[in-house]
């Protein structure tokens, strides 16, 4: 079926499902805030085994753009992902969600939805302290000039200029997407990105959290989590290893893929592996509900 609009808190938000196959949908929760599902079309490529579900959260890409920022909270977008699966009759659903749309995904999970058949954790966001403390790390490493102008532009809160842009593409380049020039699909993302969205929730950049989401802190309620549950990185990633690592630990029984040559986008920097490692994880997990297990 093509794209559609769907009444949500706040708003109106665009969907599509793609393709037929017999597994159980698989339903796309994409990063940012703010950063619409463009740049997670390459997940398409799974919808001979089930149906994939894109869409892009209220504020941005082909969704409504409220003119109060007020809808901007988690808590809202939580029941956006309910009020998106019922709307498309989503009774039965794998859940995926990358960077910013990883917390969103764990926050619904946590909530026991009913009919939720698996997790995926793409390079989340869990812990905001422990995700601002890894770019801490991370910016120390960048080259001492890039984090003059960095610094220098946050304390005069000129975070909209041409130099501060030039600065954080440096950390684009080693922390999110390591392909270059970045594909297609992440310039039509970043075109149509939900910028009033991101700085009302997360801030002038990836590394600087000024935003409402800045005391979450997921990672005490992981063990809650009793579902099929795979976390995903990449080695360079912004979302570090040792982090995501550090998540999936704490979730009984749940995988994790380290990807050893991508960073933030590793369903598109090494799109092949990354299909065939999540495409084994869902059909999986399909035979275990089917199992009863």
């Amino acid at each position: 079926m093509s794209g559609q609009m769907i009444d949500v808190t706040g708003g109106r938000v665009w969907a599509e499902i793609v393709g037929d196959g017999p597994g159980t949908p698989l339903l796309v929760l994409h990063g940012g805030p703010g950063v619409p599902s463009y740049y997670l079309d390459s997940l398409r490529a799974l919808a001979g085994q089930r149906p994939v579900v894109l869409y892009d959260q209220l504020g941005c890409g082909r969704s409504d753009r409220p003119a109060d920022p007020s809808p901007y909270r988690a808590e809202r977008f939580v029941t956006e992902v309910g009020q998106v699966r019922e709307a498309l009759g989503l009774d039965r659903v794998h859940l995926l969600g990358q960077s910013w749309g990883g917390m969103l995904a764990a926050m619904y999970a946590l909530t026991a939805p009913s009919g939720l058949t698996s997790l995926v954790l793409a390079s989340p966001v869990i812990d905001t302290d422990r995700w601002i403390a890894d770019c801490a790390r991370l910016k120390a490493a960048l080259p001492a000039e890039v984090q003059e102008v960095i610094d220098d532009h946050e304390a005069r809160g000129f975070t909209g200029c041409p130099e501060y842009a030039a600065a954080t593409l440096e950390w684009w380049r080693r922390h999110v997407c390591r392909i270059q020039p970045f594909p297609p699909d992440v310039e039509r993302a970043l075109a149509s990105m939900g910028v009033e969205c991101y700085a009302t929730m997360w801030g002038p950049s990836e590394f600087t959290l000024t935003g409402n989401l800045r005391d979450v802190a997921l990672s005490p309620r992981l063990p809650e989590l009793a579902l099929p549950v795979l976390f995903t990185c990449g080695r360079h990633d912004e979302a570090t290893p040792e982090s995501t690592g550090y998540f999936a630990g704490l979730v009984p029984g749940a995988r994790l893929a380290v990807f050893e040559d991508s960073s933030h986008m590793a369903h598109i920097e090494e799109a092949d592996a990354y299909l065939t490692r999540l495409a084994d994880f869902l059909a999986e997990a399909d035979a275990r509900a089917t199992a009863g297990g």
